[in-house]
């Protein structure tokens, strides 16, 4: 970790499918979802390990409103995910990022009956069956 609690990714095959990792997803146009916030890793681990430009989903501040949209999953803190609240994974912001300028650090990791959940409301996403 550098000076400011940072975890230094010189390596990129330790960024991993289904952590938890604060992304600076600033500058934003539109309704893009914005500022430092945790992101789940969804890409799989082959192309984590290769390429600088990972795909994450966005966590926001969960709302029982929030919810109710099929492709939200509800994430609960936990000492393994590093998430201090509960939280909802935003699958409809999906987006790509280059960890080597956006990464802030690196929190934790998510259970797989989490990462399950949010396979599956990408698929409705991107309507794979």
């Amino acid at each position: 970790m550098d000076r400011y609690g940072t975890l230094e990714v010189a390596d990129m095959s330790v960024l991993k499918r289904g952590m938890v990792i604060d992304v600076n997803l600033n500058p934003t146009k539109g309704s893009e979802t914005g500022k430092i916030r945790p992101c789940v890793i969804v890409m799989n681990d082959t192309y984590n390990a290769r390429v600088p430009v990972i795909q994450v989903v966005p966590l926001t501040a969960w709302h029982e409103k929030k919810t109710r949209v099929i492709t939200n999953v509800k994430i609960v803190p936990s000492s393994r995910n590093g998430l201090t609240k509960q939280s909802v994974a935003d699958c409809l912001q999906t987006r790509p990022i280059d960890h080597r300028t956006r990464l802030v650090k690196i929190r934790g990791e998510l259970e797989a009956q989490d990462m399950v959940k949010i396979g599956d409301a990408l698929k409705i996403v991107f309507d794979i069956t």
